[in-house]
């Protein structure tokens, strides 16, 4: 049996970290990493949560979740009710972040969808540069799926535009009959 050639996932040692740029890069990545697990965490579990730090640089950050005073008061006052403005306020922040959060599965469906169509076009332009119109017994399955899907959609393109020039065509029709 071969040998590995790399040591693969390495426990990296907790000690600072010397190099101000891979210190900024490595905070910045961590930072993220924590406020999407927060965010997960105020999902999953639907809890209030707060984490503000400083950077090396003297610069702020924080994620609060709904709310800033939300968790303040939570914060001071375990047992206290929310008050109705602020519990208000939590509401619609957390209805906020859900349609968010269901706006960007949207987009990230939407942009699989076109990833795979351009990936698609790639493929027939490929196809097309190899001369698919003199032998189409050369394509493979793949291929020839890709190219019927083509044809379909150039077809069902071309029926659309025609409709829509005829339509236009017996409307200029009837407006020169009637002298205008």
């Amino acid at each position: 049996m071969e040998r590995k050639k790399t040591k693969g996932r390495q426990k990296i040692p907790m000690k600072k970290i010397e190099n101000k740029d891979s210190m900024f890069a490595t905070f910045t990545k961590r930072r993220e990493g924590l406020y999407k697990k927060s965010s997960e965490l105020a999902t999953e579990c639907n809890v209030d949560i707060g984490i503000m730090m400083i950077s090396s640089t003297g610069k702020p950050h924080s994620f609060f979740h709904p709310t800033v005073n939300a968790v303040i008061s939570r914060f001071q006052n375990p047992d206290m009710q929310l008050g109705e403005s602020t519990n208000l306020e939590a509401n619609a922040a957390r209805n906020e972040v859900n349609q968010l959060k269901t706006r960007l599965e949207e987009l990230d469906v939407i942009e699989d969808i076109a990833i795979a169509k351009k990936n698609s076009y790639e493929q027939m332009e490929e196809t097309r540069q190899k001369g698919w119109w003199e032998s189409t017994e050369k394509l493979n399955p793949d291929e020839v799926f890709i190219f019927e899907t083509w044809l379909n959609e150039t077809s069902s393109n071309l029926h659309h535009r025609l409709n829509q020039l005829e339509i236009e065509a017996s409307s200029s029709m009837r407006y020169e009959s009637f002298g205008v």
